[in-house]
């Protein structure tokens, strides 16, 4: 069973951009994308263990959305979270669903 958790209001990260959250200890990188597809990582680059994740650039692979870590480039799958460009642990991937003007994050 997923528990959600109100992350921002959907105005705050316009499309095309992409920022950190945090639940207690857990910092998650949120991204939004142009055509409003929305979706959430840990923000913890397991390369480094910093956390950068967030601060990285968007885009898509093959037609898959993702992220190079803002440190070293790594490119990480927002879907799965698998690295796309080294043999690094894959990031944790969170659900992410919009209610109303609510964007929410499953941590379960």
């Amino acid at each position: 069973m997923n528990v959600w958790k109100k992350a921002i209001k959907t105005d705050q990260l316009k499309p095309g951009n992409r920022g950190c959250v945090k639940f207690g200890d857990t910092q998650i990188g949120l991204f939004h994308f142009e055509d409003d597809r929305w979706y959430a990582v840990q923000n913890r680059c397991p390369h480094k263990g910093q956390n950068v994740i967030s601060r990285g650039i968007i885009g898509d692979a093959a037609q898959e959305p993702v992220v190079a870590c803002a440190l070293h480039k790594n490119k990480f799958s927002l879907v799965s979270g698998k690295c796309l460009t080294a043999e690094l642990p894959a990031l944790v991937t969170y659900p992410v669903k919009i209610e109303g003007d609510d964007v929410l994050i499953s941590l379960t």
